[in-house]
């Protein structure tokens, strides 16, 4: 599980900004929302432009030198912030994998350029390479004693390096190591705003509408549709030679792409990455950006409610507050964003949050604003 994220000098964040997961209280419902004493299920709420999505590319940067898995180097290009003097990003990690507290920090002058990492288990620091400084790594994890430690390639994590040129003894330390990067590939980042993105948990794109035919999801799919308001019978029809899906219209049969809204086309994406959020060994940590943009708030519940149903821990980013609510999460599991902090509710106030409150008429009347 990700505990704490802390970045600076990287888009909009300037100064240290952090996200921390284990400030949470002793409420006694919604339980499962917690989990080793970390916010499991999280929704952020923050006005336009103070870095939400920016927080998501942050989290997500480790993927690019620490996986092979699909990135979105675009949106990386507008690297360090623009106001700050340094030279370089900073990125904090602390993960709860395997019962253990790990820490994981790298500091980077571009989104491939790699200049600082350390890797600690429980205070134990591990891995330690500052190429400023020193041309050698060193490394303290058993199996390596023989590794080459000068490495000359500035792109080449020396984490990934350890993982992919070590016969690693598998002890309790290099167990939690090997599981480390387990997580780490199995986080999933999407969003489906003016276009659909991901990144992690996998490489390449498909066609989303052949691969729920190919999965024989077509009935599940139309189930999951009709629940989710949109009433319509689906089948299979053939478009430029290829197999997608059908809406019947009793005399007329036309390709779901084409006739589709925008939030049913929302719905169809988050369908398609949902059959591998809930199988609970693909995927680690999920952060849907905008979740809601395209739902009736109506809807925007139900996909709360499905993705608590996986047990993953989830962030997800909404302007949405009708899901605001006691019923659906609790205070320490709604975080109100600015640009210069993140803050759950029940830790930006000094009243006591019970059950029954009403927390939306509590955050539009500012209460979470200290």
């Amino acid at each position: 599980m990700l505990r704490k994220f802390k970045v600076s000098n990287f888009k909009s964040f300037d100064k240290d900004f952090e996200l921390d997961l284990t400030h949470t209280k002793g409420y006694e419902f919604n339980k499962a929302s917690i989990k080793n004493g970390i916010v499991n299920q999280a929704i952020i709420y923050g006005q336009n432009g103070v870095g939400k999505s920016n927080l998501a590319f942050a989290i997500f940067d480790i993927i690019e030198h620490l996986t092979d898995l699909e990135r979105n180097e675009n949106t990386y290009r507008n690297y360090l912030n623009a106001n700050n003097k340094e030279l370089f990003a900073h990125f904090y990690y602390e993960f709860f994998i395997n019962s253990k507290v790990v820490v994981y920090e790298y500091k980077k002058s571009n989104y491939k350029t790699i200049l600082f990492e350390r890797f600690q288990i429980e205070d134990e620091e591990l891995i330690y390479f500052d190429r400023t400084n020193n041309s050698k790594a060193i490394v303290r994890l058993k199996g390596t004693e023989t590794l080459k430690t000068d490495i000359d390639n500035n792109e080449l994590s020396v984490l990934k390096y350890v993982k992919n040129n070590s016969n690693l003894v598998i002890d309790e330390k290099n167990k939690t190591f090997l599981s480390f990067f387990t997580f780490i590939e199995k986080m999933l980042h999407f969003r489906s705003l003016t276009e659909n993105m991901y990144q992690g948990t996998d490489v390449g794109s498909v066609d989303i509408l052949e691969n729920i035919i190919e999965n024989g999801n077509i009935k599940e799919f139309e189930e999951f549709l009709n629940k989710a308001g949109v009433e319509c019978k689906l089948g299979i029809t053939s478009e430029r030679g290829k197999n997608t899906i059908s809406m019947n219209f009793g005399s007329k049969e036309l390709p779901l792409a084409q006739i589709a809204s925008t939030g049913t086309l929302a719905l169809t994406l988050f369908y398609f990455w949902f059959q591998t959020i809930k199988e609970k060994q693909k995927i680690s940590f999920l952060f849907i950006d905008e979740f809601d943009a395209f739902y009736h708030h109506s809807l925007s519940t139900l996909i709360v409610e499905k993705l608590k149903e996986t047990g993953v821990q989830f962030i997800l980013t909404t302007h949405n507050t009708s899901i605001m609510t006691n019923d659906l999460l609790r205070p320490d599991c709604y975080f109100r964003m600015t640009k210069k902090q993140i803050r759950s509710f029940s830790n930006s106030t000094t009243k006591e949050l019970r059950e029954a409150h009403n927390i939306e008429k509590m955050y539009k009347a500012g209460t979470f604003n200290d």
